[in-house]
Order: structure tokens, then sequence, then C-alpha cells
């Protein structure tokens, strides 16, 4: 007969050598019945104890290495701290130095800092000067408004040179002129330039410096203008160079140099042409006013030199006379009949060589720069006035698709006895944005969007 019972195992109080500070536990039977003998074998309850200390030894590995790595972290994030707080402490010590300089004692003690770079402006006097010494301006070109600023690298450890306690009358001297205060009724503006011409690489260099009192667009608003200034060579309009666009200002400083290409032989038949323009409207753009200066009037020497100008403004520029004389011509359009007539009125200060003055006009379609129909008028010779009349008019096919495309060149020359030698006086071009501008253009668009009207006007001829 077997007999079933309930075990209490008593407790124990077992040593493991690996576990310094030992392990105490409480064995208990299972709950589940079993057979119960007189001599319960040891084995078994070695065997559930050394079981459970195995399990319980990894957790305590993990525990102890995170509570580690935390307080390398805290310390290594406080050496950080520290050394960052070190480096500030002796940058504000350097950067808030004083410079002290030596007394007259030998033996005093003074402080030195790093070397501090700086350049004074150059003496216009001597600051030790006659404060009563008249000052002496230029009337034509106000010429220390103009004068380029140079920088020299020059260092000073004292304010020695401009003496202490001494008024350095230049500092105090006043630029603005008194045209400048009081502008003249129907001023549109002023424009600074100056102009050198290098003969040995043939190129002009303008230097644009400054406007003031341009007009802005909206009457009632102050600095309502964004200039440009665009720059001509004439006869030649259609090449031009331009400057940067300054916004919102009626008093702007360029500060640009700008380089035409040009021989010395050129030079003498040139004309430089300045217009001033507002561009400030995205698809309509205001030309302000124009300057116009022949360069044969300028002074090259040795091309180390630039000369300063100051002139106003004008809405229209000088009519410009050609050495080479002018061409009058009509121009009409019939667009029903896709048909250009060109008439050649007369001609004027033709500039002739030799005794035999008698001249002809050659007229020449184009399209895409290729000569498509040419006709001519006939010989006259000028009048005691020295105007040639030729009233001669030519048709020209030309459908509205070929306007922009197409050109009419205008040759005059001068007849001579034998065949193929005549010689050319000058000529000019009518035509569209592509090939003209200035009044040639403005009087082809005039004859192609105005049917059937007549307009005439004066050309210079070039070369």
């Amino acid at each position: 007969m077997k007999l079933y019972a309930k075990k209490k195992i008593p407790l124990t109080w077992n040593m493991n050598p690996m576990d310094p500070w030992g392990t105490f536990r409480n064995v208990r039977s299972s709950e589940s019945p079993r057979s119960f003998s007189a001599e319960p074998t040891g084995e078994t309850f070695v065997q559930s104890v050394v079981s459970e200390q195995k399990q319980d030894t990894p957790y305590d590995v993990i525990y102890s290495s995170i509570i580690v790595a935390a307080c390398v972290l805290i310390f290594l994030i406080i050496a950080t701290l520290l050394f960052i707080k070190g480096r500030r402490s002796k940058n504000e010590e350097k950067s808030g130095s004083i410079l002290v300089y030596p007394s007259s004692q030998g033996n005093a003690s003074h402080f030195l800092t790093k070397e501090i770079h700086f350049s004074l402006p150059p003496l216009r006097s001597s600051s030790m000067g006659n404060l009563n010494e008249p000052i002496v301006e230029d009337s034509d070109v106000d010429t220390e408004c103009l004068l380029i600023p140079t920088t020299h690298n020059q260092r000073s450890n004292s304010f020695s040179c401009y003496g202490l306690g001494v008024i350095e009358p230049s500092l105090y001297k006043s630029t603005l002129d008194l045209d400048e205060i009081q502008w003249p009724e129907g001023h549109i503006g002023r424009l600074w330039f100056s102009l050198r011409y290098e003969p040995s690489t043939e190129k002009l260099l303008v230097s644009l410096l400054k406007a003031k009192n341009l007009p802005s667009r909206t009457v009632g608003t102050v600095n309502s203008c964004d200039p440009f200034v665009r720059l001509h060579l004439l006869p030649d309009e259609r090449r031009y160079l331009q400057s940067k666009q300054k916004k919102k200002t009626c008093n702007p400083y360029f500060d640009e140099t700008l380089v035409f290409q040009v021989s010395s032989k050129e030079m003498m038949d040139r004309i430089l042409k300045l217009t001033v323009i507002d561009g400030g409207r995205a698809k309509k753009k205001c030309e302000i006013g124009h300057i116009t200066y022949p360069l044969k009037d300028l002074d090259f020497g040795d091309g180390s030199e630039q000369q300063l100008f100051k002139i106003d403004l004008e809405k229209e520029p000088h009519e410009i006379k050609s050495d080479l004389g002018e061409l009058l011509i009509s121009l009409v359009y019939n667009e029903n009949l896709n048909r250009l007539s060109a008439t050649v009125i007369e001609a004027r200060r033709l500039k002739f060589q030799g005794d035999k003055h008698e001249a002809y006009v050659r007229v020449t379609l184009n399209q895409h720069y290729r000569g498509v129909k040419e006709k001519r008028t006939r010989i006259a010779r000028p009048s005691r006035d020295g105007e040639v009349t030729f009233t001669e008019g030519f048709n020209f096919k030309l459908a509205p698709n070929q306007v922009d495309i197409s050109s009419l060149a205008f040759h005059v020359f001068q007849a001579t006895s034998g065949y193929g030698r005549d010689k050319l006086i000058g000529k000019c071009v009518l035509g569209s944005y592509m090939f003209a501008r200035g009044k040639a253009l403005d009087q082809w668009n005039i004859a192609i969007s105005n049917p059937m009207e007549q307009r005439q006007e004066w050309h210079i001829l070039c070369e």
C-alpha cells in the first residue's frame, strides 16, 4: 500500500563560492502529489538549486554594466563642458586686451596685442598750416567730387601725423556745389563721367561715376527711379554698352568702367552718346535724357590721364552733322499690293574729292544681309547751295512676313570717268531692329505700321 503525503523541506543555506554575498533560498516541494519514500534522494534537490542560481546570474551582470556605463558617460559630459568653458574664457581675455602705449619710464609695464592693419586718408593740407588759406575751386569741372579714391598701404600706431589739438580744415570743407542746391527749372539730371584713350591698345575707357537730380517716374514720390546708362559710338547705333541698373534712387553711384575698341583714325569721326534710361517698368523703359560728346575734342595724350566731365542731360540729343553728308529719303508702304516705295529726294553737304562733283545713289533691297534687288538714280550735279537733287522713286516687292528680315541700303557714289572707278562717299541703312537704329529704325517702323502714309527724314551718311 502506497502512502501519499506532503513533505515540508526545511530552509537551507547554500554558500556558493562564485557569489560573495551568498544565496538564501526557500525551496518548496511541488504541490502535485508524488510518491514518498522513507529516505528522499539528495541528488534531485542539489540539481534544482544549482539550476536556479545559473538562471539569476546574467541579470546581475547586465545591471552592473549599465550602472558603470552611465557613470562614465556623465564624467565625459562634465569634462567636455569644463573644457569648452575654459576655451571661451581664454578667447575673451585675448579679445578684450587693451593696447597701452609705453610711458616715458623705461621700467613701466605695458600690454602687447597683435598687429592691427588700418589706413588713414591722404592729407590734403598740412595739419599745422594756415587755416585762413583761401580754397581755390574749379568752376568748370568739379574735380574734387570726381576724384577716384586710392588706397594707401600705410600703417601708423599713433595720430601724431595730424597733430593733436589742431583742427584739420579739409575735414570741414563742404563739397556741395551751389549749382546742386539750386537746380535750374526743367532740369532732368546731371551725369559725371571720365574719358581716357589708350593709343597703344586702341581702347576708349569710359568711367561712369554718378548722376544727380534724376526725375522720379511717379509724380509726388521720392527715389522712384531705377536708372542705368547706355553708351553708343555714333553713327553706329546698333552696338552699345550698358551699365548695371541701380534700384530706387534718383542720385545713383555707378563706379563702372566700360571699354570700346576703336582705332585712332575712327576716333576723329565718332561721337560718344550716353543715354540715361529708367528701367523700372518691366515692359516699358523710359529714356530720361541724352549726352553727346565728339571724340575729336578729346585730348589723347599718352593714354595715362583721364579727363573728367560734368554735363547736364538733354531731352533730345544734339543733331549730329556728318562730314560725309546727309540724304533725304521718303518711305511709303502699300499693304494691299505688298509694295514698298522708296524715294531719294536730295542730298546735301556731300564730301566730294577732286574737281568733278557728280553723284548718284544706288538703292539695294537686302534680306538676311543678301542683296535681292538693286536700283540706281541718275547722275546729278550739286546746285549753288551745294544740294544735289534726285527726286526719284523705286518700288520693291515686300510681303508682310518679310518685313523683319529686310532692309534698304542707300549708297551715295561720286561719279568719275571710267567703268568701276566710282568712289563711295557714304551710306545709310533703313530697316528693322536687326539692321537699323535711331531715325532709320523709326522711319521704317512708322512706314510699315501706317500703310499709305508718307514720311521723309534726313539721314547722315557713314562709311
